[in-house]
């Protein structure tokens, strides 16, 4: 028979070997757990700085680009320019498109008008606006097309077809007074599309 003595050392002993992977089992768990919080720390912090890079590569994309533009454009100008181009020659062909975005240009960097795109855009004669489509407010109804982006971008890094011209009118769609004083006052260029395009 074993003593008794020897029995109360033998629970002691399991007590205290229980007691010991419990501890083991604990330390692990809560081991487990912190090193998920670094982990899930270490990925948050990663898609923060991925987003972060990203946000600023989209500014210096812009940046780079506005800075070969052939004038000084805001975000609200290319906008503008973008609405107004395809609002006058959403239906031609690139051509079309091109040409009327040069004659924005054109008037920017004449003294003779705004010095911005959307002040052109907007600018009234008279109490008259210059484009019909501001008038009629079909320049805020429109959807930009991919290839009137990609046309308004060319002209803005300088594709140029215009000769030069600093107005246009459909003559088709133009009362005759305002067809007359185009031609009395200006200088007739070419014709293109459904557009004549003039110089002073």
């Amino acid at each position: 028979m074993y003593s008794k003595s020897n029995i109360l050392l033998f629970i002691a002993y399991t007590i205290c070997t229980g007691l010991l992977i419990f501890s083991k089992q604990y330390d692990v768990q809560a081991g487990s757990a912190e090193s998920q919080k670094t982990i899930t720390a270490a990925v948050t912090t990663q898609q923060v700085a991925l987003e972060h890079v990203e946000s600023l590569e989209r500014v210096i994309s812009y940046e780079t680009m506005r800075q070969r533009f052939c004038i000084e454009v805001t975000a609200q100008d290319v906008d503008t320019l973008m609405r107004i181009v395809e609002a006058e020659a959403g239906g031609e062909g690139r051509t079309g498109k091109l040409l009327v975005a040069n004659v924005v240009i054109n008037r920017v960097r004449s003294r003779r008008f705004p010095d911005n795109v959307t002040d052109v855009v907007y600018q009234k004669a008279k109490n008259v606006t210059q484009f019909s489509p501001v008038s009629n407010g079909f320049i805020n109804q429109v959807t930009v097309s991919e290839e009137t982006r990609e046309v308004v971008y060319s002209a803005l890094r300088g594709e140029d077809v215009s000769g030069g011209a600093l107005f246009f009118m459909a003559r088709k769609y133009t009362a005759p007074e305002n067809a007359e004083w185009f031609d009395n006052n200006l200088t007739y260029l070419f014709s293109y599309g459904g557009h004549d395009f003039y110089s002073r």
